[in-house]
């Protein structure tokens, strides 16, 4: 039998059953794209400093102008330098908090976006095999998945350098204006334009992420699949074996079969069609709402349930157009249902009725 380890992709030719891709989820085996996350996290870290840049710097730049005020008169302590440190990196830690939070809420989401909510320390359980200095060196120079990892490296070098170059071609006419420009215009047009071209370059990455979060969805659903064998195993496993399904129906049969046939006897009227079907009813006000087929059965079957109504002087009624509804509609075991109830109710009043005139016979 080839096994998933031992089996070629040739041989695994059938797609992953939902029990197998639960078993490799709870192992931590999903579909994830890193690249998605590193493309979500430039975009809108960017974003996040272009809305909140601005503040962020004004932040920075008045607490540099407070301590350059104060570093002439301040006393230099070993005292003074770890309260003044402590002040700065306070405040820088409150500055870029937003962008800190903005990036982790992101990063949070992309995960949860593609993978969903999971936790698996299969995941983070050490493979000894990965230490065999032969399969690693195989992996890197001669695996599919290395070819396919450099050449998305090319791919992604090519496609964010051209956007990064095209948008700082488009920017090189604006610089001639800035050789007469004071300092803070100088470096206003610098941070935006690093911005600009980072967005572009992120919005590009972020392009490359879609094909690649495909080609991982794809690589994910090849390395499951599995072996014709496999699937007939597991079929196996979670259905049972047809063979003893088989017997196991075989004995469920014989057992309803002699439980009804020991109802038959229990019944008030048997209904027939009046050759080919034979169905037992039985009907309690007390203990039932509704009549209740107690056996039911076609050609032989229904040959000896009448065979043994009448060994046990049960009545058996001519009802074919009855007689085939409840046939089809209704199981042993469950109640007429209410459509039928008139024409049971016809069948079961008859003979009500001639039990009692014979009881009344008995009597005189």
């Amino acid at each position: 039998m080839a096994s998933e380890q031992t089996a070629s992709p040739e041989e695994r030719t059938e797609p992953a059953s939902g029990r197998k891709k639960e078993e490799a989820r709870k192992k931590g085996q999903v579909v994830k794209s890193m690249e998605v996350n590193t493309a979500l996290l430039l975009v809108f870290g960017l974003l996040v400093l272009y809305v909140a840049g601005g503040l962020i710097a004004q932040q920075l730049t008045s607490v540099a102008k407070e301590m350059f005020q104060r570093a002439g008169q301040a006393d230099i302590t070993p005292a003074s330098l770890h309260h003044g440190l402590v002040q700065v990196f306070l405040v820088i830690g409150i500055s870029v908090a937003p962008v800190a939070v903005a990036l982790m809420i992101v990063g949070l989401l992309s995960n949860i976006a593609q993978v969903g909510f999971l936790f698996s320390t299969k995941a983070l359980a050490p493979k000894w095999s990965k230490l065999n200095p032969l399969s690693g060196i195989k992996n890197i120079f001669g695996s599919r998945r290395s070819l396919v990892e450099v050449s998305k490296g090319i791919v992604k070098v090519i496609v964010v350098g051209w956007v990064a170059y095209v948008a700082l071609d488009s920017m090189i006419t604006d610089t001639l204006q800035l050789a007469d420009a004071e300092v803070s215009a100088v470096v206003g047009f610098m941070v935006k334009g690093a911005l600009a071209v980072g967005f572009k370059a992120g919005l590009a990455m972020l392009v490359l992420a879609v094909f690649d979060y495909a080609f991982q969805r794809y690589e994910y659903e090849r390395n499951l699949r599995m072996t014709k064998q496999e699937v007939k195993e597991e079929f196996k496993m979670l259905e049972g074996d047809p063979t003893v399904k088989g017997r196991i129906k075989t004995i469920q049969r014989q057992i309803a079969y002699k439980r009804m046939m020991t109802d038959v006897p229990k019944a008030d009227v048997v209904v027939t069609n009046p050759t080919h079907l034979a169905l037992a009813l039985k009907y309690d006000s007390v203990k039932m709402g509704a009549p209740r087929l107690v056996a039911k059965g076609a050609d032989l079957l229904a040959q000896k349930i009448k065979e043994i109504a009448r060994q046990h002087n049960v009545p058996i009624v001519e009802d074919k157009p009855l007689a085939q509804a409840i046939y089809k509609s209704v199981d042993v075991g469950e109640e007429i249902p209410e459509k039928l109830f008139q024409a049971v109710a016809q069948v079961l009043a008859y003979i009500y009725r001639l039990r009692d005139k014979r009881l009344k016979r008995g009597t005189r």
